[in-house]
């Protein structure tokens, strides 16, 4: 698990992203557990940005309504923080 709480679960429901190729050529994306996240771009690679902005903007917007989010690859973010003190590092 990744140091940084926000960066580990951020990458890891972007592990579970799937993406389909529309009928126009352009692409969809979204990630089942995080519901309505989900970006459209007319390549793959833009698509794959958006999703990520996306993604962000949701947790973003979830913690600070005090939303239930996911627990993802171990990464729960409805927990407060646990600090160690100096004397454990």
């Amino acid at each position: 698990m990744l140091r940084f709480i926000l960066t580990g679960y951020i990458e890891s429901a972007l592990l579970q992203a799937e993406y389909d190729k529309l009928d126009e050529g352009t692409f969809s994306g979204r990630i089942p557990p995080c519901k309505g996240v989900i970006a459209f771009g007319n390549t793959l690679r833009e698509c794959e940005d958006e999703l990520r902005s996306t993604l962000e903007d949701w947790v973003l917007v979830g913690l600070k309504l005090g939303h239930s989010l996911p627990i993802i690859a171990g990464y729960d973010l409805n927990q407060e923080p646990s600090h160690e003190s100096m004397a454990t590092l």
